[in-house]
């Protein structure tokens, strides 16, 4: 198993994805002998999931069922466990695209945080690029070097335990891109120019307030950075869903439809708008949104090495 290689079987050591509904999920270790609980029963992952495809529909002991999902970036993302505030698709969507990305690139990456970035990066730069990240941090430093062992992805990323701010990154003239997301962003700018390849480099920082993002672009254009800019990035999520509307008083239009001789009670009938008239409704599909909408999580600042 590995989140940059598709496995077709499960197999012992995995880490698989359990889904039990779209807003329901969690990543589960696969080790035999080892049993899952879940609110359907209990999964057995010597008979119920060694062995047995990804993708699969899995009969849990109370008689509900689960599928078991390959592992991917994307899913990680939604289920990994939280050591730090992380990124989630939307930004990270835009961070690799706005970075120029691609299969063979350089990237330079702190902090590593909880990993969401890292393994979405991981995957874009393969199978020949490489990401250097760098955490602050020592048990989370560690604690992602066991993650990236365990996802089979530890030959792409080099994890490193020191202060981006003092000591840099720990490599030179080499990176494609570099991704910031620390507290003082604007230290770390002369590191991170050193990190970039000669010339075309490009740099993110993502910061959360726009102080930080002012002395951040400050920093950029002092360095010689050029084509500075700052976006945010807002989802909203739309539901479709069927409403009911009340159909509007037309007078004589609405006598001429029902001497038309409709029968809304014939079955041909039943699912048409004009089945629920003598109701004075009708129904219709309609995309609805969120009544809570995730707001502001930071912005991100791109500039090019000139």
């Amino acid at each position: 198993m590995s989140f940059v290689e598709y496995g077709d079987t499960i197999k012992d050591g995995d880490t698989a994805i359990v889904f039990l509904g779209h807003e329901s999920m969690f990543p589960v270790k696969v080790q035999h002998g080892t049993v899952t609980q879940t609110k359907y029963g209990v999964i057995r992952h010597s008979t119920d999931l060694i062995g047995k495809k990804y993708g699969s529909k899995v009969t849990c002991s109370k008689g509900g069922w689960v599928f078991i999902l390959h592992p991917t970036p994307e899913l990680w993302t939604m289920n990994l466990p939280h050591r730090t505030q992380i990124l989630y698709s939307t930004d990270i969507s835009i961070i690799t695209m706005m970075l120029e990305l691609k299969p063979g690139s350089i990237v330079c990456e702190s902090g590593t945080g909880s990993g969401s970035l890292s393994h979405a990066l991981i995957r874009t730069v393969a199978p020949t690029g490489h990401l250097y990240t760098v955490e602050f941090h020592q048990q989370r430093a560690e604690k992602a070097r066991e993650e990236f062992r365990e996802h089979g992805v530890e030959h792409l990323v080099t994890v490193t335990n020191q202060d981006v701010c003092k000591s840099g990154f720990g490599v030179s003239n080499i990176a494609d891109a570099v991704f910031l997301d620390i507290p003082s962003p604007w230290e770390a700018i002369g590191h991170a120019k050193s990190a970039l390849k000669a010339e075309g480099g490009r740099i993110c920082s993502f910061s959360p307030c726009i102080e930080q993002v002012q002395r951040t672009c400050l920093a950029l254009e002092e360095y010689g950075f050029t084509e500075i800019n700052t976006l945010e990035i807002l989802l909203r999520v739309y539901n479709v869903r069927t409403i009911s509307l009340q159909i509007p008083d037309l007078g004589k239009a609405a006598e001429d439809i029902s001497s038309t001789g409709f029968d809304s009670s014939s079955p041909s009938h039943q699912g048409s708008p004009c089945a629920n008239l003598q109701q004075g409704t009708v129904q219709f599909k309609s995309g609805v949104p969120l009544r809570e909408v995730v707001g502001h999580t930071g912005y991100l600042t791109f500039a090019t090495k000139s």
